[in-house]
């Protein structure tokens, strides 16, 4: 890939995330986690996220539905947060949780549940 893949990540990554999450990422990484910063903005936000196919809302639902069913609840708060800056609606992600209840377990789902009300207190939905 290159630099235009990252840079392309990088902005994607900061409009979905908030730039200020993003730059402080980036600012307090060090030798030993810089790569994985590296790799995860160009491989997935520019190389994934930066494909038309999907647009960001639906890529934001599947993310909430795939991180609850693994059990991430640092990365579900954080993308929480990020689908509601890609216009999926409370209701929605209220749909997504049940959905993961039903598939993936109820206590996938209650957490998940938990962390999703979190995150949209703390943002003020």
């Amino acid at each position: 890939m290159g630099k235009d893949v990252f840079d392309k990540g990088f902005e994607i990554r900061k409009s979905v995330l908030g730039a200020e999450f993003v730059e402080k990422s980036f600012a307090s990484a060090d030798d030993f986690n810089r790569p994985l910063q590296e790799l995860v903005t160009e491989y997935c936000w520019g190389a994934v996220w930066g494909r038309d196919t999907l647009d960001k809302k639906t890529r934001s639902m599947l993310n909430l539905a795939m991180l609850s069913a693994l059990n991430r609840p640092h990365e579900l708060k954080m993308h929480v947060k990020g689908a509601l800056t890609n216009g999926v609606t409370k209701d929605e992600i209220r749909e997504v949780l049940l959905q993961v209840v039903i598939y993936a377990g109820v206590p996938a789902g209650v957490d998940s549940f938990r962390v999703a009300r979190e995150a949209m207190q703390e943002v003020g939905a």
